[in-house]
């Protein structure tokens, strides 16, 4: 019954076209959702980027303030002394 009716559809010109014109329009669609999803992805990726760039910044500072620490008692008396502190 179905596959009748289906046939019968195809076989006018103005449903073939319809149906093809249909198929593509599909197609134009699912290929823009799938564009739309990769560039959210991609900005998620960005910003995830960006975060882990300020925090490596932000450690490479704590480290370099610990490498540039007074090493005991005495240098840091010294430095208070000198005003290098």
């Amino acid at each position: 019954m179905i596959g009748g009716l289906l046939t019968g559809i195809a076989t006018s010109p103005w449903m073939r076209a319809a149906l093809r014109y249909g198929a593509i329009a599909l197609a134009v669609v699912l290929f823009l959702l799938a564009l739309r999803r990769s560039g959210e992805r991609a900005g998620r990726l960005a910003e995830r980027l960006e975060i882990m760039e300020k925090a490596n910044d932000v450690q490479r500072q704590m480290l370099d303030a610990a490498a540039r620490r007074p090493r005991d008692r005495d240098e840091l008396a010294g430095r208070l002394r000198d005003g290098r502190f």
